[in-house]
Order: structure tokens, then C-alpha cells, then sequence
């Protein structure tokens, strides 16, 4: 999933997904590429799990799965606080050698 995001015009896609759903030509319209490589970041994305999309006719539409996204969001979390505990040890241990007694 962060290998799909690592791209700035995948994260560009998702931000536009995160308003609702979009056709691909809807998120190809923004980005300086071809259709083919639109539908090579979208097959990233997808592989992520961070985007499904459907066919109906003619038209692929594409929806952003939450979910996924709050996975990672509680994985970076729960890394967030396991460094400001180390971080908080550190300035406590800092603390006390600046403080002789």
C-alpha cells in the first residue's frame, strides 16, 4: 500500500477519490500522461487495495476503499507513539545527566 502511494500522481488520484467516485477519464483529465499510464497507477492502486473500480459499458469507475487507508493510518499511529515514548525517554535520560546532584 505505501508503494502505491509513493507516487505523486496515485496520491494525486486518491485525493480526488476521497471526493466520491470518478471515472478514469475523470482522473487521467488533471495528469500530463497517457491513458495507458493513468491505467498503469490505477492497477497500482488497486493492487494496494486502496482503489476497486468496476466496469459498466464503456465506462470504468473507480471508488476509494477507506478501509485500507485507515489500516495504515493506525499502523503509523501506533509507530508515532512508540516514538514519542523513546523520545520522551531520551530527554528524561538528557535531563538527568545536564542535572548533577
Amino acid at each position: 500500500m505505501f508503494q502505491a502511494l509513493a507516487d505523486p500522481a496515485r496520491r494525486g488520484m486518491v485525493e480526488r477519490l476521497s471526493q466520491g467516485p470518478a471515472s478514469v477519464s475523470e482522473l487521467a483529465r488533471p495528469l500530463d500522461m497517457s491513458l495507458p499510464a493513468v491505467m498503469q497507477h490505477l492497477a497500482m492502486l488497486e493492487a494496494g487495495g486502496i482503489v476497486t473500480s468496476e466496469k459498466v459499458g464503456r465506462v470504468r469507475t473507480c471508488r476509494m476503499n477507506p478501509d485500507v487507508l485507515s489500516l495504515a493510518e493506525q499502523w503509523i499511529n501506533q509507530r508515532r507513539t512508540q516514538w514519542e515514548r523513546r523520545l520522551d525517554r531520551l530527554g528524561d535520560f538528557l535531563a538527568a545527566e545536564e542535572d548533577p546532584k
